[in-house]
């Protein structure tokens, strides 16, 4: 299949090392394309829920695809979210073309583009972690439940079902979170004289203007690649968002794998997170000195 070139692919929330983490289509999706920068916008892997005993094969491979771009010059940013916050501790870490970063501007044909995780908004996430670790492994449980679900519609000739979606959009709240996220987000970066800001954390792909008080602004969010399956691009001046769902050729084609003790590197991976849990991270109002929505 010949590759798609596109000049900005943006992902996040892929949650590798957690059962719910698609990385097989993830990776159809990145051997696809041809771009000239990668931005992973936070939660790429999960620190939170790390396991050695869990870390397939399909989700090493995607690290491995990652570090085959750095190693032939496609610009990675690789944007710090909650989920790998230890990361936090390396900011302005570079490595040819890798960094490690927990925001990033682009002037993007003479437009400002703002891009961060997205979690600084999320007040639960900065005063009760534990209460998101708690909520984070019941995610990935109702996750694990829908896939058997799912395999069995399949199998029945029936249409896959998404549980958390219909919670989601069931429960006021839920709903108010979103749209409240989506308007801080914008408020702010109207605030800073931004045409754009992109966010992640909150696995709602969305692209759409926003007004406020102070003007309109484009919003637009990555998605998450465990339910929506979805990405941002950026492509002669336009921004899309990608669905997976919707890539009727790439759903149907063959994932290539390559032979699991070629890749059996795992220990190195988790030699690093022992590495990266020593220091905490700092303060979340300290990593997105940005004017107040005010």
């Amino acid at each position: 299949m010949e590759k798609r070139r596109v000049e900005t692919v943006i992902i996040s929330d892929v949650h590798l090392g957690t059962y719910g983490c698609r990385a097989k289509e993830l990776l159809k999706y990145l051997r696809s394309v041809e771009t000239q920068h990668l931005i992973l916008n936070g939660d790429i892997v999960d620190m939170w829920q790390f396991r050695k005993r869990y870390w397939p094969n399909s989700h090493m491979q995607v690290i491995k695809h990652i570090v085959d771009l750095i190693n032939t010059g496609t610009r990675i940013d690789y944007i710090t979210g909650n989920h790998d916050e230890m990361l936090r501790k390396f900011t302005g870490f570079k490595m040819g073309s890798f960094q490690i970063t927990n925001k990033l501007l682009l002037n993007l044909n003479g437009k400002k583009t703002w891009i961060f995780h997205g979690d600084v908004f999320d007040v639960t996430m900065k005063h009760s972690k534990w209460l998101c670790t708690l909520g984070a492994i019941g995610y990935d449980t109702l996750i694990l439940i829908n896939g058997m679900i799912n395999r069995l519609l399949e199998l029945f000739g029936r249409e896959r079902i998404s549980l958390s979606k219909k919670v989601k959009n069931s429960i006021k709240s839920a709903v108010k979170f979103i749209d409240d996220f989506e308007n801080t987000a914008a408020e702010i970066g109207v605030a800073n004289n931004y045409h754009n800001v992109v966010c992640g954390h909150i696995h709602q792909p969305q692209d759409v203007i926003k007004h406020t008080k102070k003007g309109p602004i484009r919003y637009l969010n990555s998605g998450d690649w465990i339910e929506n399956l979805t990405a941002l691009e950026y492509n002669n001046s336009t921004w899309s968002l990608y669905k997976f769902d919707e890539d009727e050729a790439l759903k149907n084609a063959e994932p290539e794998l390559e032979n699991e003790t070629e890749l059996n590197t795992s220990f190195l991976f988790e030699k690093l997170l022992a590495e990266m849990s020593i220091a905490q991270p700092k303060h979340l109002d300290d990593l997105y000195p940005v004017a107040s929505a005010e």
